[in-house]
């Protein structure tokens, strides 16, 4: 046995074995195997010595030697691990997997797994078997994840996107002006939920409990401003997110917020609420078109919420405030009125980083496909 199955380690081999050995973290079982080799590099030992030294059988030695030379370090190492027959991809099986792996899965299966990866290997190529720790590896190791899938918004990159995208993004990069301020405005929600047991408190040794069970006790939507200028923001809790809500806020901004100012300039996404036909709705004519004097409105594109400064601070409002059980408008809005005190006396604002040629420069390609003179 120690004829055939001659180990002549590489000196990374040989450095990434030592250092499975040395750091102790990895499986008895790989420790053992990698032990084994190291001792039987270029017929330092006999198989028996490295049994005795290991307290390991001599068919262990054989096996893990075998391996190491039929099949190669990773095999020997996962010797015992994966099915008697099972091997290592080459290149061409493992870019066979991964093409498998980017593609729609079968017919009937809403998605791939790893029993069924394997199974369609095996039968595009010369396989008998492949385990299904080989085939996690390889995708591990392509950072590929066949089960999972992400909802993702993909904008189209059109004029329209990009002209509202240069708009918004001018309109960052003014200085502060009180006379014209800029506000941004958007929406977010909160679900009401109470106990319906009492939650026990922390206490030394044992975290707070918190039964999994609760009541519904509806929805709030959550109306938020917010000025990075000033550092200032506000929350309105309403039931609805009608015209005439929306409208409410427009005239809240004008006559409470902002009494002094000339125009406010309002940053805010396409829904279908967030048009100067609201105010018309809620208002007669003349009030609507009062408040509507000293608004001027500035859309996001569709599919860009990103570009609303906003929806960083309903990110900050969600996890410093709302993200636990509140069981009543009441405290909802206590809660808030709280939260937006404490971070409007401490003006905490948004530091704006991305600007029109930061933009130019990121999606230059959609920019030349609208006009091939931009890449000149």
């Amino acid at each position: 046995m120690n004829i055939k199955y001659r180990i002549d380690l590489t000196s990374e081999e040989r450095e990434y074995l030592h250092a499975i050995t040395a750091k102790g973290s990895t499986g008895a079982r790989t420790i053992k195997r990698a032990n084994i080799l190291l001792m039987a590099d270029q017929r330092k030992h006999t198989d028996q010595a490295i049994a005795d030294a290991l307290s390991a059988g001599t068919a262990t030695v054989y096996r893990t030697k075998r391996n190491f030379v039929e099949y190669g370090l990773e095999s020997a190492l996962a010797e015992g691990s994966q099915p008697r027959g099972a091997r290592l991809l080459n290149a061409v099986d493992e870019a066979k997997l991964i093409a498998l792996a980017c593609s729609k899965p079968p017919q009937g299966c809403a998605r791939w797994t790893l029993s069924l990866l394997g199974e369609r290997l095996v039968a595009l190529t010369d396989l008998e078997t492949v385990s299904i720790e080989t085939i996690r590896r390889r995708l591990k190791e392509n950072a590929l994840k066949p089960w999972q899938k992400k909802m993702w918004c993909l904008p189209t990159l059109d004029a329209d996107f990009i002209a509202q995208m240069e708009s918004v993004l001018e309109l960052y990069v003014e200085p502060a002006d009180e006379k014209r301020p800029v506000v941004n405005f958007d929406e977010a929600m909160k679900q009401l939920v109470a106990d319906t047991r009492d939650p026990v408190p922390m206490k030394p040794g044992q975290p707070a409990r918190q039964d999994y069970e609760y009541c519904r006790k509806g929805i709030a939507n959550l109306f938020v401003f917010f000025d990075r200028h000033r550092g200032w923001r506000k929350v309105k809790p309403t039931q609805q997110k009608r015209c005439i809500d929306f409208a409410a806020c427009m005239r809240d901004l004008v006559d409470i917020h902002y009494p002094e100012a000339e125009v406010i300039r309002v940053v805010m996404d396409n829904l279908s609420t967030h048009k100067a036909a609201s105010l018309y709705k809620a208002f007669p004519a003349a009030e609507a078109r009062r408040i509507l004097r000293r608004l001027e409105f500035h859309y996001t594109p569709k599919h860009a919420s990103w570009l609303n400064m906003v929806e960083i601070e309903i990110g900050n409002m969600n996890q410093q405030c709302l993200d636990r059980r509140i069981p009543d408008w009441d405290t909802l809005a206590q809660e808030l009125a709280a939260w937006e005190t404490r971070r409007n006396e401490a003006k905490a604002s948004i530091n704006w980083m991305f600007k029109v040629e930061d933009a130019r420069r990121k999606l230059g390609r959609a920019y030349n496909e609208l006009n091939p003179s931009n890449a000149l």
